[in-house]
């Protein structure tokens, strides 16, 4: 299993002080079949808590999952900020969710050195 962030989702993640860890853990509970919805298309929303806060308040992320193989954080929100997203926001990240987990392992290479995605790090420590 890899895990990635696309550029806007590491931004939010930096500023929020979501951590990689918090990223790989709330992957481990997606292969567990812990996740709040599949929106189709390979499109999950999974919770993220906020550091000394739970889950219900926490964050919102989307992420582009493909069993055993890939996942990509794509965007993310506090649950303070907005109740959810758009039906324009969700059309955009399906296809977004079908490109990202359509890339061939050149592209992501490529990609991870442009830094349009990072790898999470636990990805490739741990076994999923």
């Amino acid at each position: 299993m890899r895990i990635f962030n696309i550029k806007p989702f590491i931004r939010f993640a930096k500023s929020e002080g979501i951590t990689d860890a918090q990223l790989f853990d709330a992957v481990v509970e997606i292969e567990k079949g812990l996740f709040e919805a599949d929106l189709g298309g390979g499109l999950l929303k999974k919770r993220v808590a906020r550091i000394g806060g739970g889950k219900s308040g926490g964050y919102r992320t989307l992420v582009a999952y493909r069993e055993g193989k890939r996942a990509f954080f794509l965007h993310g929100f506090a649950k303070n900020d907005k109740e959810n997203i758009s039906d324009s926001e969700l059309t955009y990240l399906k296809k977004s969710a079908k490109i990202y987990l359509a890339l061939s392992e050149g592209e992501i290479e490529s990609a991870l050195k442009e830094k349009e995605l990072k790898e999470v790090p636990y990805g490739k420590k741990k076994k999923i």
